[in-house]
């Protein structure tokens, strides 16, 4: 399972589609294997989805997101986590424990207003 976190620094991005990449985790028996850092090849409605489903992410987390986003992460079998916050290292933990669930918010108002393709 390749679980990806959107990530500023070393804490989950408060939007998805404005982070600075997504750190990859590979699960499996519930021990990370691996991880790998994917820089963000920068926000462009509908291609973030698309993209990490091409990399094989089973799950994204992230503090906030569009309901378009989740749309197309959802109809290409990925499952979305938001409303997640903190260090990666102890989100992933949550994660893996069963801890971690989602708001089910939708990200409508910020200072990128279109960043969650709602124009």
């Amino acid at each position: 399972m390749k679980v990806a976190i959107a990530k500023e620094g070393n804490l989950v991005s408060a939007h998805f589609g404005h982070c600075e990449g997504f750190e990859v985790y590979e699960i499996e028996n519930n021990e990370i294997v691996s991880k790998t850092f994917v820089e963000n090849p920068g926000h462009r409605p509908g291609f973030l989805p698309k993209y990490l489903a091409e990399r094989n992410v089973n799950v994204i987390i992230s503090g906030g997101m569009g309901a378009n986003a989740q749309e197309i992460f959802r109809r290409n079998n990925i499952e979305v986590i938001v409303g997640a916050s903190g260090e990666l290292e102890n989100v992933i933990k949550e994660f893996i424990d069963g801890k971690l669930k989602t708001t089910n918010s939708v990200c409508h108002e910020h200072k990128h207003h279109d960043s969650c393709g709602n124009h």
